[in-house]
């Protein structure tokens, strides 16, 4: 017998930033119980990580960290001598930016599999966003639905004949419309981090600090 909407269970990928947050508000409102996972991957800074702990304090759910390394990364997220994009909103997107850290998408939703086998989840939930977002390939519909088989096709859940699915409920929503849908949710938005330089306080000019300003002012 299946499980009933209540009894849900849920991955969230939880990075501590806007999307994500508002992810795991959503899945609390469709009555899963959420679990959340987070990711110290060689990052610039360690203050998303700790928002990360936040919220998910503020949550209430548990959150696990899986700490790995890519040797070979020359992202300017996991390299702090390479300098970061700073870039007007409107060509954010455009291309893939030196931000991209290869496969790493695909890594998190590998650990986010492997965490959903083990505690029977029906789903991992991830934050990604194909509207206003800063253009890499691993947050576009395509890949996210070619998981979902993988994860089918490679857990014991769909070997037993269950469902996993990969869920990304803002895919389609513009920065505004997650910043709305936030609010909406009750979710604590002010405790999220998205600065990709890290520090004390946000420094205004990194893409991902542009589209959150944008999505803001917009809503």
């Amino acid at each position: 017998m299946k499980s009933s909407r209540s009894r849900r269970k849920a991955v969230v990928l939880l990075s501590g930033g806007l999307d994500s947050t508002v992810s795991l508000w959503w899945a609390r409102a469709q009555g899963w119980t959420c679990h959340g996972l987070c990711f110290d991957y060689g990052q610039r800074h360690r203050r998303e990580l700790r928002a990360a702990k936040t919220v998910a304090g503020l949550a209430g759910i548990r959150l696990d960290v899986v700490r790995f390394r890519l040797p070979w990364s020359a992202s300017s997220l996991t390299d702090g001598k390479k300098a970061l994009p700073s870039r007007p909103a409107e060509r954010i997107g455009s291309g893939i930016p030196s931000t991209y850290v290869p496969g790493r998408n695909t890594l998190f939703l590998g650990f986010g599999m492997s965490l959903a086998d083990e505690i029977n989840a029906d789903a991992i939930v991830i934050g990604a966003n194909a509207i206003d977002y800063s253009g890499y390939p691993d947050c576009r519909g395509p890949f996210l639905r070619a998981f979902e088989k993988t994860a089918h096709l490679g857990s014991r859940r769909g070997a037993s004949g269950e469902r996993l699915s990969v869920v990304a409920p803002l895919l389609s929503l513009t920065k505004a419309g997650i910043v709305r849908l936030g609010r909406r949710l009750g979710a604590p938005l002010e405790k999220t981090w998205s600065c990709y330089r890290g520090g004390r306080v946000p420094c205004g000019a990194c893409d991902s600090c542009v589209l959150r300003e944008k999505g803001f002012e917009e809503a």
